[in-house]
């Protein structure tokens, strides 16, 4: 299952999980109004790949109380500390992402449309959890800290985000029963901590201190759990290579022109200088064309980069990725993307990123109780929206007889389709609209395939 949102205003977060294969293939195609004149002299693919793509890949586990299980296993003796610390860090994690997912649901509706039975089941939930992880605390000191650090983070977090709620409702009495409960619930957390002193009274005055202390331990939480990347860039030798072979076959038609030159023009004349300048000017025009042509049709069809994932607490590789991007056209997708897509006038001009990653983990090397993984695949679009126009447009418009002028922010429509194969029977493909404007990510829709295609 794969699930599109905002990462911030600009950002696409694009998520997925590896559950039962160890091999998924992924392709993302983002289709970009032609209107943005977006190619690879404007953005190379190198450029896009470092400056607007940033990848979080995790251990995962969709047991909700699997670590928690494995924690009170540790807390008994029956697993090691640093199993114990893997496991919170998971339980912390994967409570962080659901809270951040049903909070940012409800923030998506319009303040009205929100029930009060929609919230009282994030707040049940949140409670829920929060109580398991406080019943039994370890009495190992060093233990007890790494839980001091987590209980901390998540106390200020769930805090965080109940206040974001109240932000977000409107403010008329029919919601002041939610807020009232929601606000008493963020100062008991607060008291939690206060109560158990976690923070000094410096830090708990200090909004910045505060804010920078979570960040501290949000890294905490992920360090045993996120996997280390090392990314190798492909064909370094290979370019290497064909820069000396191009450089070869210039010389050897340089060497051959200068030899035909003096058997034609004889000793050195004024003829014979003019002639060697023009040789030697068109070698340096056609060496690096001669290079590129050469790069491209060997590199042609193979990956781009190939990233490593090592275990930050086994410090082994369990699993690597390939990755390919490239600029394509309509014409050369394959047919099942057309269809998805529909081959429209409009459609005929838009340039199309296509990102292929082929990833393949061993699961035998994961920390023992995980055979699963999550990604998180964030796509900036801040180098589509320097290309966009500044300004906006002005629309005429008729009521009650009278004519008024309104102004309309320009806005763009980004298609994102996404094909995943588990290699475990047939790929699934999945379809979003993307409304963007030049400041930020206007609105995230995802499309139902099958009618697509019916239509």
């Amino acid at each position: 299952m794969i699930t599109v949102d905002k990462q911030d205003a600009i950002t696409l977060k694009i998520t997925h999980a590896m559950k039962k294969s160890k091999k998924l293939d992924l392709d993302v195609y983002l289709f970009i109004p032609g209107e943005l004149n977006l190619t690879s002299d404007t953005v190379s693919e190198t450029d896009f790949y470092y400056n607007s793509i940033t990848q979080k890949r995790s251990y995962f586990s969709d047991k909700t109380l699997l670590p928690l299980v494995h924690s009170r296993l540790a807390q008994r003796g029956r697993l090691s500390s640093t199993q114990y610390r893997v496991s919170l860090s998971l339980f912390a994690y994967q409570y962080v992402i659901a809270l951040d997912k049903a909070v940012s649901t409800l923030n998506k509706e319009k303040a009205e449309d929100i029930t009060s039975d929609e919230v009282d089941e994030v707040i049940e939930l949140a409670l829920d959890i929060l109580k398991r992880l406080r019943r039994t605390i370890p009495f190992d000191e060093s233990l007890k800290r790494y839980y001091v650090n987590i209980d901390n983070y998540l106390s200020w977090y769930t805090e965080q985000k109940f206040l974001s709620l109240v932000a977000h409702l409107p403010r008329g009495k029919e919601y002041s029963t939610i807020k009232e409960r929601l606000i008493t619930l963020c100062e008991k957390e607060r008291a939690h901590r206060k109560l158990h002193r976690y923070n000094s009274r410096k830090v708990r005055e200090d909004v910045t201190r505060m804010s920078n202390k979570m960040r501290l331990l949000r890294r905490l939480i992920e360090h045993p759990i996120v996997l280390k990347e090392k990314t190798l860039s492909m064909g370094s030798n290979i370019q290497r290579a064909v820069k000396g072979i191009a450089t070869g076959l210039v010389m050897v038609f340089v060497t051959t022109s200068v030899i035909w030159a003096r058997d034609y023009l004889g000793e050195i004349t004024a003829s014979f200088i003019i002639a060697m300048s023009f040789i030697y000017a068109l070698r340096e025009v056609f060496k690096d064309d001669l290079r590129d042509i050469l790069w491209r049709w060997i590199r042609k069809g193979k990956p781009k980069w190939r990233k490593r994932y090592i275990d930050p607490t086994t410090k082994k590789a369990v699993g690597n990725k390939l990755e390919w991007l490239d600029y394509t056209s309509l014409s050369k997708l394959p047919d099942r993307i057309k269809s998805i897509r529909k081959k429209r006038v409009v459609q005929r001009e838009e340039a199309v990123l296509h990102y292929k990653a082929h990833t393949s983990m061993t699961t035998s090397l994961f920390m023992s109780g995980y055979d699963e993984t999550r990604e998180s695949l964030q796509i900036s679009l801040r180098s589509l929206t320097r290309l966009m126009d500044k300004g906006s447009n002005k629309v005429y418009t008729l009521k009650e007889g009278q004519v008024s002028r309104e102004s309309v922010e320009k806005r763009h429509l980004l298609n994102l389709i996404i094909k995943e194969d588990n290699q475990d029977g047939s790929p699934i493909y999945y379809r979003w609209k993307i409304v963007l404007n030049r400041s930020k990510i206007v609105d995230i829709e995802q499309m139902d395939i099958e009618q697509i295609e019916d239509a």
